[in-house]
């Protein structure tokens, strides 16, 4: 289950063969995303387990499994902000009960991102769905 807008990465993503052609529609995407502002970036948002500074703000409408949900988010390294800008894609929108149905690994497969990512990036994109999940459960109730 994804969203039309991961729908539509999935579809650029399919038509941009090569690899730095996607790595560098990633940092565009990154580019285009509204920042968070410096205020905001707090340790009680910054995710552990990213080799770059990385802060996710949950934005969360409503309660219990149908609240939406959507986050901000913001990182010190663009392809890391554009990465934000794929799981913004992936999960905004949704119910917190759909955010916890989605398998973020294998959605995030079919764009590639696998196999292009250092393992420092990796386990970064894991930390950070982690905790989107956390986030979208604590809502659920």
């Amino acid at each position: 289950m994804a969203s039309p807008a991961f729908e539509d990465i999935a579809e650029t993503f399919e038509f941009l063969e090569d690899w730095e052609d996607r790595y560098r529609h990633v940092i565009e995407m990154g580019k285009a995303m509204p920042g968070l502002e410096e205020a905001l970036r707090s340790p009680a948002i910054k995710v552990d387990g990213c080799a770059s500074q990385v802060w996710l703000l949950p934005q969360i409408e409503g309660s219990g499994a149908g609240a939406r949900f959507d986050f901000r988010g913001e990182s010190d390294a663009m392809i890391v902000r554009g990465l934000i800008a794929i799981l913004h894609a992936l999960y905004s929108g949704l119910t917190v009960a759909e955010v916890l149905k989605v398998d973020a690994a294998a959605e995030l497969k079919r764009l590639g991102l696998d196999e292009h990512l250092s393992a420092q990036r990796s386990n970064g994109v894991r930390a950070m769905v982690a905790r989107i999940r956390k986030h979208a459960a604590e809502a659920a109730g």
